[in-house]
């Protein structure tokens, strides 16, 4: 991991591989760890920037307010920094959300991006109150019992006795997010905007992919666009975490885009 100075926060990121340039933006409580499975072969054949988000990882947790904007104006630092002009951006969950931003407010920057188990939706009022209710576990009970609670339902029912030791694995990297962190990006996530629109009016090449059994961002919230310059992809056997439940097929789906889309 490295490090960069942004105002008055760190940043830690990776920075591998060679080539046209993509970014890679984790979800909650998670870090760039989670995409650990697919780097190396991503990193062969495109040079992959990937942070960890304010809050989280090895990044530092301002003691402030954060919102989608906020973080995704983090997040151009580091291209700024690197000289990146223009990048590929792929978001997971959060960083779907933040990918948005990105492709609605810096669209000269992209050259094409996706959502990985994310949406352009809002949350809904029902969720809007689970936000909240994890602010109060985390502050009450800490980030490790928060954690522990939310991690299982990340993957596919079927996967979640077999997968027991990517499931501890992806705790492990969970206990590593601030609880300032992680209470100040589920109110950024709470207070996000409605960005369908960002998909539907995409002059740049997008690409979907949902888990076939995602319980937490279902296949149709993903699904909300389907012009000319979109790419569906349903993952089978995958819940909200295909980069460790189908690494393989979650690379092959990104590569095939890129290589399709992004000369």
């Amino acid at each position: 991991m490295e490090k960069m100075e942004l105002g008055n926060q760190n940043i830690a990121y990776k920075d591998q591989g060679a080539g046209e340039a993509i970014l890679l933006l984790h979800g909650f409580c998670g870090n760039s760890a989670y995409f650990d499975e697919i780097l190396p072969e991503l990193t062969a054949n495109y040079r992959c920037i990937v942070p960890d988000l304010r809050g989280h990882g090895q990044s530092d947790a301002p003691n402030s307010s954060y919102s989608i904007d906020q973080m995704a104006d983090d997040v151009m630092g580091v291209l700024n920094a690197l000289e990146l002009a223009k990048v590929s951006v792929f978001g997971h969950s959060l960083g779907g959300y933040i990918t948005l931003s990105i492709a609605e407010r810096y669209p000269e920057r992209v050259k094409a991006f996706g959502l990985v188990h994310s949406t352009a939706y809002p949350d809904s009022e029902e969720a809007k109150e689970k936000r909240l209710a994890a602010v109060s576990t985390i502050q009450t009970q800490g980030i490790q019992s928060f954690v522990d609670s939310l991690v299982p339902g990340l993957f596919a029912e079927e996967n979640r006795e077999r997968m027991s030791t990517v499931i501890d694995k992806i705790q492990e990297i969970g206990y590593r997010t601030s609880p300032l962190g992680a209470t100040s990006t589920a109110i950024a996530m709470r207070e996000r905007p409605d960005r369908r629109h960002v998909l539907e009016d995409s002059i740049v090449p997008v690409l979907l992919i949902a888990g076939e059994s995602d319980g937490v961002v279902p296949p149709d919230r993903t699904f909300t666009a389907d012009g000319e310059g979109v790419t569906q992809a349903l993952i089978r056997g995958a819940g909200h975490m295909s980069m460790v439940e189908a690494p393989d097929e979650l690379t092959r789906v990104i590569l095939e885009f890129m290589n399709k889309n992004v000369k």
